[in-house]
């Protein structure tokens, strides 16, 4: 069973950078040319949030429409670190991911302990307070959009982060904690009964989903380079979501 997993992993890794070579050439060619980068960029960020959405939704069960707050979080974060306090691109984009891991902590504790409708109306709810105190914060310039992040984001960023993001949730679903995620998925009850510990598994799963939607969103600020409150809302980002994982298993 290791040596199969081991296998995989290179050939998973060798894969991965087969792709980015050919990007690489044809970005130096010019086969691709800027409009395309521009997409491939896009399509790269969306990458990361549909994978981390999918942690939480598709394995662990639980329909929320937050997301697009943790994303908001960690794209504001980055970009204010960058702009006031002339902090590395990197260290940026960590801070950013961690200040929504940490968010999706905070909230995760009460919430993930409802159900269906009534899970899906409170991080709705979460979504709009994050948009709401950021059109209000003078940080943030309000409603009016946050303008000057510097444009760090590159290719190989976008590229190297969908992978990480990707090998690190295949990662947890196909190992003891990923069968006790899905086991709650399957039947929270029977699961429960198994001995799983069904509060620590959700907010596991739900911090992770959360940081790496953070992540993106740091990403997405440093190739923007204006934020607007009114881009993070439930419905255009889950919508985008659901249609990049479509893309991806079909």
């Amino acid at each position: 069973m290791k040596k199969k997993l081991i296998r995989e992993l290179v050939t998973a890794l060798v894969l991965a950078v087969v792709v980015y070579a050919i990007f690489a050439i044809g970005f130096a060619t010019g086969a691709i040319n800027s409009y395309w980068q521009g997409i491939l960029m896009l399509v790269g960020i969306n990458v990361t949030l549909a994978v981390s959405l999918n942690l939480a939704t598709g394995y662990l069960g639980q329909l929320t429409l937050g997301h697009a707050g943790f994303m908001a979080v960690g794209a504001y974060v980055s970009a204010l670190l960058s702009m006031y306090a002339n902090l590395p691109f990197v260290l940026t984009l960590v801070i950013g991911a961690v200040a929504a891991g940490f968010i999706g902590l905070l909230i995760g504790v009460p919430i993930l302990r409802l159900k269906g409708d009534y899970l899906c109306i409170i991080t709705l709810a979460f979504n709009e307070i994050i948009r709401v105190i950021i059109v209000n914060l003078s940080i943030t310039n309000g409603s009016k959009g946050l303008i000057g992040t510097p444009s760090d984001t590159t290719f190989l960023a976008v590229y190297l982060v969908a992978v990480i993001t990707i090998f690190v949730v295949y990662s947890i679903v196909h190992s003891r904690h990923g069968r006790a995620i899905i086991s709650i998925r399957e039947d929270e009850t029977a699961a429960e009964l198994s001995g799983i510990n069904i509060t620590y598994y959700k907010i596991l799963a739900f911090v992770i989903s959360a940081l790496f939607a953070g992540l993106a969103g740091g990403l997405y600020s440093h190739y923007i380079a204006i934020l607007v409150p009114g881009k993070f809302t439930w419905l255009y980002y889950c919508c985008c979501c659901l249609n990049y994982y479509s893309f991806i298993i079909n």
